[in-house]
């Protein structure tokens, strides 16, 4: 059996119980893994809703443009319904946004203008406003609007709701989201509650965003209305598609938090997730700490990590924030100075050498292994247990060439490979790496090297 196309792969994304991040939280806590869906994300679900319900309205027709607002996700749904269906996209896009968001939009044949983050949203730069603007003066441009389009609340009713209960078994007791158009957290909210109205939901926001303040006093505060990281959650307008009396709690989520809870769930759950859902299971191991062992949490993880390779999963972009601390992180370039000190030059020998030539050499220089080098190339290692085991069976063979004896090369790093990672590849069976350097040359480096380079730092 196969599908006739991209678009009915859309929902059915499996529901997977966290355990690594869970420890010492009584409640269970399940994570419902929207990046399955085939643009990697929970909008894929919207933008076909969106489509189809203009085309069944006579807003969009063959040929039409689809104009919209996004930030990033929404985007590549209606792209891959655009592609699948025939329609041209135009997306505007706040300049916060990732690179891997923008050039994957573009890899779909959208176009995309990016234009300033840190504007009112009326501002005739805003995203919002370049996108309404394009819509009125293409002709046949339709406009989603994800914000105000109930569409998009209806897709999850209609879709993830019914999952979310279904895979339960309707045990479900808490449900978080993250709130960006809120139409995801208000449709599922909507149809869970309809099930069983004693469900909680908890939606999740930002700092810098106007949803708890909106949630908690019915005011928006300008206050707390400014600049933040996160992407995907939080807003400084009211969407149409926000339905309050759906939601029991809003708790905000640091960027530094959301980034950090993203990168755990990579390292320990194998979760490789975007930056608001991290934010969303630290909401949920926010709230299940509080619960039960009979609670049942569900928290919807947005999309792929594939989006924030240059930011959140990039060391140096998380230490420029202050969202880690700099650390001076033993690498093999620092045990290649210690052992500079001590062994200059890396001693080799050619697969034409005899034995007796090696073993010279590590008598010379106090060494246990000897890489076989040809040109540029490493061809093999040969190793001082290697040696004793050929000339004890033939002590004539010293004058054997090395290469009949030598083992394959040993695996090779950079110098800038953790000493920590390098240690653990060290084994009986592979005494030593090659360290790749510039211009063709090379070094190795053992156990002996590293604890050298430890105690002489």
């Amino acid at each position: 059996m196969w599908h006739k196309n991209l678009l009915e792969l859309i929902g059915r994304t499996p529901l997977v119980q966290l355990n690594a991040v869970t420890r010492g939280v009584p409640a269970t806590v399940l994570a419902k893994v929207e990046y399955f869906n085939p643009g990697h994300s929970v909008k894929d679900r919207i933008a076909l809703k969106m489509i189809e319900e203009a085309e069944r309205a006579g807003l969009l027709r063959p040929g039409g443009t689809i104009v919209e607002a996004t930030s990033g996700n929404t985007g590549m749904g209606l792209a891959l319904v655009a592609a699948v269906k025939g329609y041209r996209c135009i997306f505007t896009v706040p300049d916060k946004q990732s690179r891997e968001k923008i050039d994957a939009l573009r890899a779909l044949g959208a176009e995309v203008i990016v234009t300033p983050t840190n504007v009112p949203p009326e501002d005739p730069r805003s995203y919002y406003s370049v996108a309404k603007r394009l819509a009125q003066e293409i002709p046949g441009a339709f406009y989603p609007n994800q914000y105000d389009n109930l569409n998009n609340r209806q897709a999850h009713y209609e879709t993830t709701g019914p999952e979310i209960w279904e895979q339960t078994e309707g045990r479900i007791t808490h449900f978080v989201a993250g709130m960006g158009t809120t139409g995801t957290i208000c449709g599922i909210a909507q149809y869970l509650k309809e099930r069983n109205p004693a469900i909680q939901v908890i939606g999740i926001d930002t700092y810098g965003s106007l949803f708890q303040k909106l949630h908690e006093t019915g005011q928006i505060d300008p206050r707390e209305i400014y600049p933040y990281l996160t992407e995907g959650i939080g807003e400084d307008i009211v969407p149409g598609n926000l339905d309050l009396s759906l939601i029991d709690r809003v708790i905000k989520v640091s960027d530094k938090d959301g980034a950090l809870m993203a990168r755990k769930l990579a390292r320990y759950e194998g979760l490789f997730v975007g930056w608001s859902s991290g934010s969303a299971a630290w909401g949920a191991l926010h709230i299940a700490r509080e619960l039960s062992p009979k609670d049942l949490v569900v928290v919807l993880l947005p999309d792929h990590g594939t989006r924030y390779l240059n930011k959140i999963y990039n060391d140096a972009w998380m230490r420029a924030q202050g969202f880690l601390e700099a650390t001076a992180e033993l690498t093999i370039q620092d045990v290649l100075r210690a052992k500079a000190r001590k062994t200059p030059g890396l001693a080799t020998v050619a697969p034409t050498d005899p034995l007796r030539k090696a073993v010279e050499l590590m008598q010379r220089y106090e060494i246990s292994q000897l890489p076989v080098r040809e040109g540029d190339r490493i061809l093999g290692l040969l190793t001082e247990s290697r040696l004793i085991e050929v000339l004890m069976d033939d002590p004539h063979a010293k004058d054997q060439s090395i290469g009949t004896y030598m083992t394959d090369p040993p695996a090779i790093v950079l110098p800038s490979t953790p000493v920590d990672i390098v240690s653990k590849m060290l084994t009986r069976e592979m005494p030593a790496v090659l360290v790749q350097l510039d211009h063709g040359e090379w070094d190795i480096v053992t156990r002996s090297d590293i604890l050298h380079s430890l105690v002489e730092g």
